[in-house]
């Protein structure tokens, strides 16, 4: 009977643990449920905080952008940015052009170097009358990036000389021309804006002229 007894209560005992709601099965599973719910719950806001990093990224990518050309255009129509500007174009063309006049052998390219003396000398002057009026102060000489292909410039001579001189021309007149037809078309006062409508033809001449010879060269 003792025997029996303790067999009985032994059934009972690993069916009470194995039955049991509270047991360690439905512990353990609960246990890992939760882990998963937990892990893929982090793996959402991770996921989810580098999305909004990215796009918050993004975002302001695209504002300093559209803030830098905002502000490049308006120093472009600005009058006194504009002047400036047109100010050190003129005075690097006539500089290089200069140049030109003794280091060239090309006769088209001396003509031309001429041109640009004569030319962006009346038109200087007459910017300059502009900008006393506006009460503008206008630079006085070249800039670095002018320096340096002036610099650049009298170390050459010939053929060599001739390409690069073209070359510069071509993309001076280009800024140039954009910066006539931004004021041109957009500018803020009216004696700037006057100004740059009227030289601009001019300009566009010089860019097509300059334009031809470079591709004589090529």
């Amino acid at each position: 009977m003792k025997i029996l007894s303790g067999t009985i209560l032994l059934s009972l005992t690993v069916l009470g643990l194995i039955g049991c709601p509270g047991g360690a099965t439905n512990t353990v599973t609960t246990n890992t449920t939760n882990s998963r719910t937990n892990t893929m719950s982090s793996n959402a806001n991770s996921n989810q905080a580098v999305v909004m990093n990215s796009n918050t990224n993004m975002s302001g990518s695209n504002m300093n952008s559209n803030m830098n050309m905002s502000n490049s255009m308006s120093g472009m129509t600005a009058p006194d940015g504009f002047m400036m500007e047109a100010a050190r174009g003129g005075m690097a063309e006539i500089e290089l052009s200069r140049l030109a006049t003794t280091k060239s052998q090309n006769a088209e390219v001396k003509k031309y170097a001429n041109q640009m003396i004569q030319d962006h000398t009346n038109a200087s002057a007459e910017l300059k009358q502009l900008a006393g009026k506006k009460n503008v102060t206008l630079p006085t000489e070249l800039d670095a990036e002018h320096k340096g292909m002036k610099d650049k410039l009298s170390g050459l001579s010939g053929a060599e000389f001739d390409k690069e001189y073209v070359n510069a021309m071509v993309a001076d007149h280009e800024k140039t021309v954009n910066l006539f037809k931004t004021q041109a078309d957009g500018g803020t006062d009216a004696d700037a804006k006057a100004f740059a409508g009227k030289t601009l033809p001019k300009l566009q001449m010089h860019l097509d002229m300059i334009k031809g010879m470079q591709g004589k060269m090529k």
